[in-house]
């Protein structure tokens, strides 16, 4: 996919999209404020003047327990949480698998569920957590289209898998069942999202990596990598297989056990000729493969990349013809949430969306669910380089303020609008889930 109109992709992320406004008379704010603070007194009677700052007090006692992956579960982003709106996070970081069975199985264990979209497909019919009132959060309207109708400009072709709008609302407060298209009640407010592609080694890979099937390359025996997380790692390898052209899938985030069996049979086959130097499951393991120089060429994240650069080793999140695999996450509330903690975890919730959160992830390489409000807290620069893709006027720093790119540097695939825009497929889970994981095991165990 990709757009002529730059202008019109501009508006797309800078203007906020026209969704339901909340009914007229108090404010959804003063409402839930004063909902946590009243217990029950009529709002508006003035029976307890200066309410707001009563819940404002009650509300710093308040402790929310969340849980999700260690690429969102950031402890710079609960300490700010906490200066701003004094609630204390309570963070625990695990991997998707773990993330997924806990929602399921611990419900009383956590709060606030931070779980990706294709999580979130198999969580939510499992009646574990609450759909969230879109007309509580006066950032709504804020968030990017892409988490609202699937589309990043009206002309926009919806990607393959799990989309995250096609799991983004249920049909009703009490409901599970997602909505085939926007109600007032959201499964999970987006938080995080980014479009994934093949790292590369310029250095060593000694030619111009133009395509997913270049990792299957013959002359990168032993020095490639693919992600050993079965629902993502099944994404990457059905990029690869197409691009290969051994398979056409009818959807690649929902593929037929015939199109899982011979994508698998692919994998063993190259497995078994030495293609493959390891599987990794962790940032960490990603990016001492390619700094080590055992990888020349694999499944990778934007952060990794720039972390392998940070070392002064050139890496390269490589444009690659097919386009990208995407992925997204997002908050969402425990069932059990009620009265004040409630009220918290939506004030929590939509803070999130207020701009230092979503500046925050940008530096990380990633991309915020409400762009207009990350950008009031980005520099012009960095907001060139990591949105627009301009050339970096100065040293672009991350969170931690050391230097992640020097001063000329172009963001690799571009800017916002080219790398969204080029989205061949969201990370998913499929009709025939179990199976998959049953065979992608007999691959990493061949």
């Amino acid at each position: 996919m990709s757009f002529d109109k730059k202008d019109d992709q501009q508006a797309s992320i800078d203007t906020p999209i026209d969704n339901e406004k909340p009914s007229a008379g108090l404010s959804r704010r003063s409402l839930i404020k004063a909902a946590g603070a009243l217990g029950g007194v009529a709002l508006g009677s003035g029976a307890i003047p200066g309410f707001p700052m009563i819940w404002a007090q009650n509300i710093k006692n308040i402790k929310l327990r969340q849980f999700g992956t260690g690429v969102s579960n950031l402890n710079d982003i609960a300490q700010k949480a906490k200066e701003d709106l004094g609630i204390t996070l309570e963070l625990t970081a695990l991997d998707s698998d773990a993330v997924a069975q806990r929602a399921v199985t611990q419900p009383r264990s956590y709060d606030i569920a931070d779980i990706e979209y294709w999580i979130c497909k198999k969580v939510f019919p499992a009646g574990v957590m609450q759909p969230m009132d879109v007309r509580r959060l006066k950032n709504f309207d804020k968030i990017s289209p892409l988490f609202i109708n699937g589309k990043l400009a009206d002309d926009s072709s919806i990607a393959q898998g799990t989309a995250p709008h096609t799991v983004g609302f249920t049909e009703g407060k009490d409901s599970t069942r997602f909505a085939s298209e926007p109600t007032n009640w959201m499964t999970l407010v987006p938080t995080i999202y980014n479009a994934d592609t093949l790292g590369i080694r310029p250095d060593l890979v000694g030619r111009p990596i133009t395509h997913w099937r270049d990792i299957m390359d013959p002359a990168f025996k032993g020095k490639t990598s693919i992600l050993n997380i079965p629902s993502i790692g099944i994404m990457d390898a059905a990029m690869i297989c197409e691009s290969m052209g051994e398979i056409q899938y009818g959807d690649k985030g929902n593929m037929t056990r015939e199109e899982l069996d011979k994508t698998i049979e692919i994998l063993k086959a190259a497995k078994s000729q030495g293609q493959f130097r390891a599987f990794w499951k962790s940032f960490d393991e990603s990016v001492n493969l390619m700094s080590s120089g055992e990888v020349v060429i694999q499944s990778m994240w934007s952060p990794a990349v720039a972390a392998v650069r940070a070392k002064g080793i050139e890496c390269k999140y490589q444009p690659l013809a097919e386009g990208y695999r995407a992925w997204g996450g997002g908050i969402g509330m425990a069932k059990h949430l009620s009265g004040l903690e409630l009220d918290a975890a939506y004030e929590y919730i939509d803070w999130y969306l207020s701009g230092w959160a979503g500046a925050y992830l940008n530096r990380q390489g990633y991309y915020s669910a409400a762009p207009s409000t990350s950008k009031e807290f980005l520099s012009a620069d960095e907001w060139g380089y990591w949105i627009e893709g301009k050339p970096a006027q100065g040293d672009i720093l991350g969170t931690d303020g050391r230097l992640m790119e020097k001063a000329g540097t172009l963001r690799d695939g571009g800017s916002y609008w080219d790398r969204m825009g080029s989205v061949a497929c969201w990370n998913s889970v499929m009709d025939e889930n179990k199976y998959m994981i049953r065979k992608w095991n007999e691959f990493i165990a061949s």
